[in-house]
């Protein structure tokens, strides 16, 4: 074992009598040690119910004859970081968790980790470390939140996020705004739509990382912490057998996670975490195939903000193994690979049929015949950009309009909410990727504003920052290369005219090669808004190449 090291030998006396220091009997000390990766904290609503399922865990771990041993993993919720400098730190976080827990992990040789993660950045990044440590590894998430209920409609946090601009638009008066607000979130839990969180935990039981209902089981259900009770007697037959993370996470796990990403419309971050952790297993995801998959891949979902169904509902329906099933009869599916449960995709699945065909539609009447993201290439975007298409009305799948365009998201969201932007307008706003924020913000509050205004069937808006899997609309992001490496992004001024065809996954601006010439001789670098601290050195990194790849 791995743990041997510090647990056998004369020469591991030294380590043997810290362990000793910690209570550990012999006992324990000679069973495998078991790192419990808790992202337990008490800012953010998806983790404050962690410290229950870490202790479900390790009654699992205990109970199949392993050791558990804590320590912990940061979070930072996107939704309390957003709208202001904070959110230049939400995606930095993932390399953060990442390099953190592979230095926890390989310091104090254990021998399996549990992950227990449940938002934005810290389950992307949690897998990243399980497959640069690749010791046996499982996921279990702290599950999603309970939607919230006003006037018997179903809502949730991005309801608010509409809502804000709704009242500065005079639609409805503070009081129906305070009931939004004291309603949208009633349990804790990951935000109860198909936002990131919730997007990346079912892709967690797609890849293979996680048992049957990590994404789905509400957090508040005791379903969850039987789960996490199961997960932690699963980690040792994965010990047992030496299944490591680099064993499951092949490329056709990954190829498998882009198909069911499609059919669950998940978040558009999906196709920023999606290579990053195919990238720390070896394996260069191209996303040019994104499209390739979308083409032969039906919608058979819309849950939140798409829709008016929650992650709730996708669990009774039927879940994530019930979508698998469903497009599997398409023979899109890498079916025969290896899972955490020791079983293969083909074996996990069988028997998991739809339960509500309200929820999860047939793929002989899907939402859509083709998949919930596309990725546009253009004179805008050379190296591609990703929008939400199943979130995206008919009517703005092909769409020409003027840019307005702005430097950051303050002076958007200011032009948004004073009511200057017009219908058919296009809302362009750059140097907010990951070197020119830097820290590549989410866009939600513009486009919560466009939305909450009346104006998401006429007004798109493109960024080389990204979008919350919150967003709805013609919302257009990751823009690559992003403005600060002197992508044509920086290019384009007020007035130019933007043409935007999802179908056909195009993206320009009106103007000659000639004069984007003449334009990018006269552009000028601009030196990040931050200038000091982790932001300042991570914007060199993505500067140098050590990041960027895997970000843009």
């Amino acid at each position: 074992m791995n743990s041997e090291k510090i647990t056998k030998g004369i020469a591991a006396a030294p380590q043997r009598a810290l362990l000793h220091a910690l209570g550990l009997t012999e006992e324990e000390i000679n069973k495998p040690l078991i790192g419990i990766v808790s992202s337990y904290n008490e800012i953010v609503p998806g983790h404050m119910n962690l410290d229950k399922i870490v202790a479900a865990v390790k009654q699992g771990v205990a109970m199949a004859g392993g050791t558990p041993i804590v320590f912990p993993a940061i979070a930072v919720c996107d939704g309390i970081a957003m709208g202001h400098q904070g959110m230049k730190y939400s995606l930095v976080t993932r390399e953060l968790i990442a390099d953190s827990t592979e230095a926890m992990a390989i310091a104090h040789a254990f021998d399996a980790l549990v992950m227990i993660p449940n938002c934005d950045k810290n389950v992307p990044g949690l897998l990243m470390a399980a497959a640069r440590v690749n010791i046996p590894t499982i996921f279990v998430s702290g599950g999603p939140m309970l939607a919230g209920t006003v006037n018997g409609k179903k809502i949730s946090y991005s309801t608010v996020s509409e809502a804000v601009s709704r009242y500065g638009a005079g639609e409805i008066d503070a009081a129906t705004l305070c009931d939004y607000e004291n309603k949208a979130c009633p349990t804790c839990g990951s935000c109860s739509g198909m936002f990131t969180a919730n997007s990346m935990n079912c892709l967690t039981e797609v890849l293979g990382m996680g048992l049957k209902g990590n994404g789905t089981i509400p957090a508040v259900y005791s379903e969850r912490i039987r789960l996490a009770k199961q997960a932690g007697m699963k980690i040792m037959e994965l010990v047992e057998k030496d299944i490591r993370p680099r064993d499951i996470l092949t490329e056709g796990a990954f190829y498998n996670a882009l198909t069911i990403d499609m059919a669950l419309g998940c978040s558009t971050n999906s196709m920023l975490h999606l290579p990053a952790i195919a990238h720390e297993c070896g394996i260069e995801l191209n996303l040019d195939k994104a499209n390739e998959i979308s083409a032969k891949t039906p919608t058979l979902c819309h849950l939140a903000p798409v829709g008016d169904h929650f992650i709730e509902e996708l669990n009774e329906a039927g879940g994530v193994y019930a979508v698998i099933n469903e497009i599997n009869k398409l023979g899109l599916l890498h079916t025969g690979l290896l899972t955490c449960t020791g079983k293969t995709v083909a074996e996990n699945i069988s028997g998991c049929r739809i339960k509500d065909t309200n929820i999860i539609k047939t793929i002989e009447e899907p939402y859509s015949k083709t998949g919930g993201i596309a990725v546009l290439k253009g004179n805008i975007a050379p190296d591609g950009c990703v929008v939400k298409r199943s979130a995206v009305a008919e009517e703005m799948l092909c769409h020409k309009g003027t840019a307005r365009v702005f430097d950051c998201e303050e002076d958007a969201l200011t032009a948004i909410n004073s009511g200057s932007i017009m219908s058919g307008d296009v809302v362009v706003i750059r140097y907010e990727g990951p070197k020119g924020g830097p820290g590549m913000r989410e866009m939600l509050n513009p486009t919560s504003a466009i939305m909450g205004r009346g104006l998401g069937s006429t007004v798109a808006l493109i960024t080389d920052g990204r979008f919350s899997g919150a967003t709805r609309g013609a919302a257009i992001g990751h823009v690559s290369p992003e403005a600060a490496d002197g992508g044509n992004i920086a290019l384009i001024e007020n007035g130019d005219i933007i043409e935007i065809n999802i179908p056909e996954c195009t993206i320009q601006v009106l103007l000659s090669e000639e004069e984007l010439d003449k334009r990018r001789r006269k552009w000028q670098p601009r030196q990040p808004r931050i200038t000091t601290g982790y932001l300042k050195r991570y914007a060199k990194s993505v500067s140098s190449g050590c990041k960027g790849a895997v970000l843009n």
